[in-house]
């Protein structure tokens, strides 16, 4: 039973190079189409190909109990005229900004909340 664990362990370990050889392998020599092969490959170079996110939206979802906060509030941090802060926060869940990089919308998002809306940064 450790024998298979060990095997296992190491094919769960294996780099997207380690499996495609592993495939080149297994068909060459044994004559076996490793579809699974595949499955391992997606998963693998997933996680390689993950990038760090540098770009933030952040999310007005409910305006919470102070409302009026709320539109000064956006009304100030977007640089919108009243009405479209009005309709920005009416219209939750809405975009406050888009685009942004993660200080500035964890800044905004923590202006936002201690105003007393519920925000959410995608």
């Amino acid at each position: 039973m450790s024998d298979l664990k060990n095997l296992a362990e190491t094919l769960v370990n294996l780099t997207v190079k380690d499996v495609n050889e592993l495939a080149a392998i297994l068909k060459d020599e044994y004559g076996i189409e490793p579809a699974a092969a595949a499955v391992v490959v997606a998963a693998g170079g997933a996680g390689e190909a993950a990038e760090e996110k540098t770009e933030f939206d952040v999310i007005l979802k409910s305006a919470g109990a102070s409302k009026l906060a709320i539109v000064k509030l956006v009304k100030d941090l977007t640089g919108a005229g009243l009405k479209e802060a009005k309709d920005i926060v009416d219209g939750a869940p809405a975009p406050i900004k888009t685009g942004i990089s993660k200080d500035e919308a964890e800044a905004l998002k923590k202006q936002l909340e201690e105003a007393g809306a519920e925000v959410e940064l995608k």
